[in-house]
């Protein structure tokens, strides 16, 4: 039973490894894009520029190849971590659901990745299909996050979720994920308007020659769509996670929706921060790891709160009547 034990807790630390790693691998992504290396291995993939090692590789060719290369490490990892999570949890074990998931989504990362450069949607292309593209990739990216988190948190004795936490509480929480991942497709965009159309004077603007598609992607940016999404939802966030706090008894439900108010209001400071020095890549890399922590707190707030007791859904409906009269 002891032996178990030890084995169980080294597969909870090697899954919350995977997890940590899987946020540098996106973090640097985030830089390829950031500094249009994007097409630094040309249109070739999974080959570089025709080669499998290039020959005097340049600055861009370097960053994009590091990123294909802990791209591929990440998704060893994780099907290391879902070959152990068969081995060691019984059938019907949370943890073996949430390693297979991860399964599914860090493949489907992958070729989502190879997509963007054998369809050339990457380096200064501005067209709506790369909007388009990036935004499946955002959501491809946190469902992937989610099913490692969760899969680390069910494996650290995190309870499964309830089959009948239904109700406001269910229905509340979902829509705080929708809501991130709304924030996060628009901030992806304003990102790409970022990195496609360095600030200057609307007057400087008007006198390019820019597509239609570009023109959008630019609006998007100009008229702050992003911003002004953070700012609402991250109010209904922060509600949220008041509610959960005050009717789950659970210190992990505390816990959670403690970390996600102080993650919201970070967040809100560096989006702050960004707008005001113009977008440094340093920053959009700050911003962009604030956000894949938000979101990994609201899931695990999330995990937590629906695995409660079924009485907790009646706590929570007086809780969010009582925030709503007094609001």
């Amino acid at each position: 039973m002891e032996a178990r034990r030890i084995k169980l807790n080294r597969f909870a630390v090697y899954a919350w490894t995977v997890l940590a790693c899987n946020l540098a691998v996106i973090v640097w992504g985030a830089y390829v894009r950031a500094s249009s290396s994007g097409d630094g291995c040309g249109s070739h993939w999974p080959l570089c520029n025709g080669e499998m090692i290039p020959q005097s590789p340049g600055t861009k060719t370097l960053v994009e190849l590091t990123h294909r290369l802990t791209s591929g490490l990440a998704l060893l990892l994780v099907v290391g971590l879902v070959f152990w999570a068969f081995r060691a949890f019984r059938k019907g074990h949370p943890a073996r659901t949430g390693a297979a998931l991860s399964g599914v989504f860090i493949v489907s990362e992958a070729l989502i990745g190879a997509g963007l450069v054998l369809l050339k949607l990457v380096g200064g292309d501005a067209s709506i299909a790369r909007a388009t593209y990036l935004s499946l990739h955002l959501v491809n990216t946190f469902v992937l996050l989610a099913a490692l988190a969760l899969t680390a948190w069910w494996a650290s004795g995190g309870r499964a979720l309830r089959r009948r936490a239904q109700g406001s509480m269910r229905w509340e929480l979902l829509a705080a994920l929708l809501c991130v991942l709304a924030v996060g497709v628009s901030g992806a965009v304003a990102a790409l308007g970022s990195t496609l159309f360095a600030e200057s004077p609307l007057t400087e603007i008007a006198r390019r020659d820019l597509s239609p598609a570009s023109q959008l992607l630019f609006s998007l940016r100009h008229y702050k769509l992003h911003p002004l999404l953070a700012g609402a939802f991250g109010v209904y966030l922060i509600w949220v996670a008041a509610a959960a706090k005050n009717a789950c008894r659970d210190v992990w439900v505390k816990r959670w929706a403690w970390a996600l108010v102080a993650l919201v209001l970070v967040q809100f400071g560096a989006g702050l921060l960004n707008a005001a020095l113009l977008a440094p890549v340093w920053l959009q890399l700050v911003h962009l790891l604030l956000a894949d922590m938000l979101w990994l707190a609201l899931v695990l707030l999330a995990a937590s709160a629906l695995a409660q007791a079924e009485a907790t859904e009646e706590t929570f409906e007086r809780v969010r009547v009582r925030q709503t009269v007094e609001a």
